[in-house]
């Protein structure tokens, strides 16, 4: 499994969009400092994500993903491939039995298929929207991630790689 977290916040992402002439579009724009994070770990092989939306980055939030990627998949052996995040080499850090951490080389966001999963998301669920609270952007998040969950096909066709295929 490769994994990743990304911030969701209520900063809009203002972008073009169609109409018929001549209607001029109207979007909206907010830039407020509120955010979100969303975790998530993406099997390769066949496109099974395990996402958690979580307050913060930190080492204990990256614990509470952990102990739920090993509770959903207790009887399987996981290697998970991690950036070098601070959150994610701290010696607090208890890897549950059943997961392997292996991190990528520094400062190469660009081998994480993970990162291309956040992209999607944004540009699915994200666009031209202002959110008025917290709480409703993180109903959208969840709405996205889940029916992400629930489309392993899609999801397969964004992460599976050739390099990574052919090493697995």
């Amino acid at each position: 499994m490769f994994m990743d977290e990304a911030r969701f916040g209520r900063i809009s992402d203002t972008r073009h969009c169609w109409c018929p002439k001549p209607i001029r579009p109207v979007c909206y724009s907010m830039v407020t400092q509120e955010y979100t994070y969303a975790y998530a770990a993406v099997a390769i092989s066949d496109g099974k994500i395990d996402s958690l939306i979580l307050p913060y980055v930190n080492g204990d939030c990256m614990q509470i993903f952990l102990d739920e990627v090993a509770t959903r998949h207790p009887h399987d052996k996981i290697i998970m491939i991690i950036d070098g995040a601070g959150w994610h080499r701290g010696y607090e850090l208890k890897v549950p039995n059943n997961i392997r951490l292996v991190r990528l080389p520094p400062y190469s966001p660009e081998l994480n298929p993970v990162e291309h999963i956040w992209d999607d998301l944004r540009e699915k669920y994200f666009h031209n929207l202002v959110f008025d609270s917290i709480d409703a952007l993180e109903d959208r998040l969840e709405e996205g991630l889940r029916n992400m969950e629930n489309d392993p096909i899609h999801i397969h066709s964004i992460v599976a790689w050739p390099w990574i295929i052919n090493a697995l």
